[in-house]
């Protein structure tokens, strides 16, 4: 059976140099399909993890009233406490405030210091689930002395539904893109094994069974893609890795980061191997059913 195996190997290796430029065409089909795929599947993963970090970062602003006393202060507080499912509070005063701005915005705001300062003394309140941080917004709006209770709401779920989008079209479009390397590959094998009709039905006389006539194109349909897989592995191990170097820190600032590529990129490089010998195999057995009565 060993032995077999490697016949139809050989077979199959034989078979792509025969069918050279053929062969070329179908690798070229799956390497295209496979850059796009594994671009896709970068995004996908990562658009996945910035929403995550996104709503793991969520916080409620509550802003509290100017005039407010100490005592208010504190009463707050504890009415902030008191909200189900908070897990902690920390506390930020407007000069706190404007130093940050000035930090990041330059000297234009060092006109606002002192009495000048018009923003507001800050509660930031984080809850046990993300789940749960519009319901505590809501309730300490609701509270005296708030002017007003804001977690980015808008926007927070504005990422949320592009990342569900992007998750949706991506997987959409990296289906679609294997449809149609399938179908490349099943018209390659298929000139195969009509340049081949005759041999195979000399190969069915002499009583060679199906399975027998069926694996040398089976194996040449993997090995198809392969090599075809070969260039989308090294654009996404060097691209993403690029990539990676130069946005990443952005993003850290805000405390947000991309996937590192030591955890990641060898996952998507054996995904676009096993995609790459499935849909070539996939390939070669859509035109064995449907273009030889074996």
């Amino acid at each position: 059976m060993i032995r077999t195996f490697f016949s139809h190997v050989l077979e199959s290796i034989k078979s792509l140099k025969r069918n050279g430029w053929m062969t070329i065409a179908s690798a070229s089909a799956v390497t295209i399909t496979l850059v796009l795929v594994g671009i896709f599947m970068a995004v996908i993963f990562n658009a996945t993890k910035l929403a995550k970090d996104i709503e793991e970062n969520v916080t409620v602003s509550v802003f509290v009233d100017i005039g407010t006393t100490p005592d208010e202060m504190q009463k707050l507080e504890k009415e902030l406490n008191k909200i189900d499912n908070v897990e902690t509070i920390s506390y930020s005063n407007k000069d706190k405030q404007l130093k940050k701005i000035q930090k990041q915005m330059g000297e234009a705001w060092n006109l606002f210091e002192g009495d000048s300062n018009p923003l507001y003394d800050v509660y930031y309140v984080s809850a046990k689930e993300p789940s749960d941080t519009k319901k505590i917004s809501e309730k300490a709006a609701k509270l005296p002395n708030v002017f007003k209770a804001d977690y980015g709401g808008v926007s927070s779920d504005k990422i949320f539904s592009i990342a569900g989008k992007v998750r949706t079209w991506g997987l959409g479009a990296a289906v679609l893109l294997l449809f149609v390397a399938v179908f490349l590959i099943s018209n390659t094998i298929r000139i195969t094994i009509l340049s081949r009709q005759r041999e195979i039905q000399i190969m069915r006389l002499v009583g060679a069974k199906n399975g027998y006539i069926r694996w040398p194109f089976f194996i040449e349909g993997a090995w198809i893609g392969l090599i075809g897989a070969i260039i989308p592995i090294l654009v996404l191990t060097f691209g993403y890795q690029q990539f990676y170097t130069l946005f990443n820190p952005q993003l850290l600032s805000s405390n947000y980061s991309l996937l590192k590529p030591e955890s990641f990129v060898w996952q998507i490089d054996v995904l676009m191997i096993v995609i790459g010998m499935t849909i070539g195999s996939l390939g070669s057995i859509i035109s064995m059913r449907r273009f030889l009565k074996i």
